[in-house]
């Protein structure tokens, strides 16, 4: 995804992927990624264990391979540009942040090691902004968006529809925030490419999240309780 929004900014060859691949940004840059993804999935490791109903385990692998397989489709957006489902926000809204967070290091390292699905420097880079910024921060702006609402039951599906839809833009003003520190591609440039390309395909990770979350609310709607069941 971003090499086809920033391939003509670079005039680069480089074939069309989903996810940054490796020379998008500097060796410092994505050496402290890696190290700030380490320690927040660490600290996911921790709460996961500490917090997450035995009921649910099951679940995080049917969420994982529901997420990898949305993935892999594609849908155009602007010329050239093609977005496809992340899936922070509804892996957390299923499973709280921290297994959430989880199941996407799984999903975009599967991605990374199997399919050549963005670079092996760079997923450090890769699992936080959509792993992290996308699951965490999607998912405490779920969380008030609710609240507002009148609680989960009412406002779940608006809510979380936004939640995906900033989530996406926050996630592509990490990785503008990313390259231009990098020196790769100046600020004024990816930020305005990144965004303005991610305002539109958050609305399709938005569209999808809403339509995956009213489907389980129709046909198991007790899943929901697995992530109220934890502790806290």
């Amino acid at each position: 995804m971003i090499a086809s929004i920033l391939q003509p900014l670079e005039q680069a060859n480089a074939p069309e992927a989903l996810h940054a691949p490796d020379g998008f940004l500097s060796l410092p840059v994505a050496i402290v990624m890696w190290i700030l993804t380490l320690a927040v999935g660490a600290y996911a490791v921790r709460q996961t264990n500490r917090t997450l109903d035995e009921r649910a385990v099951p679940l995080l692998g049917v969420m994982a391979a529901f997420i990898f397989a949305a993935q892999l489709f594609n849908v155009p957006v602007l010329g050239g540009t093609s977005g496809h489902l992340l899936g922070g926000v509804l892996a957390a809204v299923m499973l709280g942040p921290w297994a959430g967070t989880l199941v996407m290091t799984a999903v975009v390292a599967v991605q990374a090691l199997l399919f050549q699905d963005g670079g092996l420097l760079v997923m450090g880079a890769n699992i936080f902004n959509m792993g992290v910024i996308g699951t965490l921060g999607g998912y405490a702006l779920y969380r008030s968006l609710a609240s507002i609402l009148g609680g989960e039951e009412r406002g779940r599906l608006p809510a979380a529809g936004i939640a995906a839809w900033t989530s996406v833009v926050a996630g592509a003003v990490a990785i503008a925030l990313q390259l231009g520190v990098s020196g790769v591609t100046p600020l004024e440039i990816a930020l305005p490419a990144m965004v303005g390309a991610h305002l539109v395909i958050g609305v399709v990770e938005a569209l999808i999240t809403v339509a995956a979350l009213a489907f389980i609310g129709v046909t198991r709607a007790d899943l929901f309780r697995l992530r109220d069941a934890q502790p806290t």
